[in-house]
């Protein structure tokens, strides 16, 4: 069975549960309904547009994300928001991060556990697997049902994930946070002292969402970035610019370069040069 049930949703068979005994409370705190303070701030939603500034500022962040050489498979955490509001794109988005695993293959040494949530309680982790295919199939397996956030989940299992074995990196796609923006932060926090940085793809442009994605990218040293239907190729290229970099360092990001791949253009511009973005 590749999917694992969150606790909060499993049977008697605890073996299912993706996040160790303890960590279920930890999570539920992580979750609720943004306040009406938080969405006050947030001022009127702009129309859904991918931001020169923002990929600049996420390259730019990359530019510090050198992989260690400790001469093992990278491990990576790949989490999707799989509620309702993202229906309309998910095919897109599944197509695009597919594409982004497909193009690891080459490189090799790169170890990557999907996990999503959706509905009222339900989140779920796969195992580690290594072949694209698998993950293709997997992705597919999942569809969008009506639910809130549980960002907080997320956050709290790649902390777990990690205490067993290193994690290089955890990246997260979703379009809205409808929880307690400092809980979350708590748990960034944690994650910055273990080292795992986190990089934030978000759908539209929710300001809530993109005011929490930011600072969970500064806290811990990882990336923030927006796409949109229209820069679904920009999306592609920047989910494969990472996921090679992360499994293979300069030396995979040339090679992607010559294969036409624009991500791997700018992230391989800034890290030969000077930072960009504000």
């Amino acid at each position: 069975m590749f999917w694992r049930k969150s606790p909060k949703t499993a049977t008697k068979d605890q073996s299912e549960a993706p996040f160790k005994t303890g960590a279920g409370p930890v999570a539920e705190r992580g979750q609720g309904t943004a306040s009406a303070e938080q969405q006050a701030k947030g001022g009127a939603v702009r129309a859904g547009t991918s931001s020169d500034a923002d990929v600049a500022d996420f390259i730019a962040r990359m530019k510090t994300m050198t992989p260690a050489a400790t001469g093992e498979r990278g491990r990576l955490v790949f989490a999707m928001d799989a509620t309702m509001s993202r229906a309309a794109t998910w095919e897109m988005a599944l197509a695009q991060q597919s594409e982004m695993f497909a193009a690891v293959k080459s490189v090799g040494g790169l170890d990557v556990q999907l996990m999503y949530f959706r509905g009222t309680s339900e989140c779920r982790a796969s195992k580690w697997v290594s072949d694209p295919e698998a993950l293709a199939r997997l992705m597919r397996s999942v569809s969008c049902a009506g639910g809130l956030t549980q960002i907080g989940r997320v956050l709290v299992h790649a902390l777990d994930e990690s205490a067993r074995h290193k994690v290089n990196a955890l990246v997260y796609v979703g379009d809205s946070m409808e929880e307690d923006i400092d809980h979350l932060c708590a748990r960034a926090g944690e994650l910055a002292l273990l080292g795992v940085p986190v990089f934030l793809f978000q759908e539209g442009d929710d300001p809530v969402a993109s005011r929490t994605f930011r600072e969970i990218a500064r806290i811990t040293n990882g990336a923030y970035c927006r796409f949109d239907r229209g820069s679904a190729r920009q999306l592609r290229d920047l989910l494969m610019a990472v996921a090679v970099y992360a499994a293979g360092g300069r030396k995979a990001l040339l090679a992607l370069v010559e294969q036409k791949n624009a991500g791997a253009r700018l992230l391989l511009q800034q890290l030969g040069g000077g930072a960009a973005g504000a």
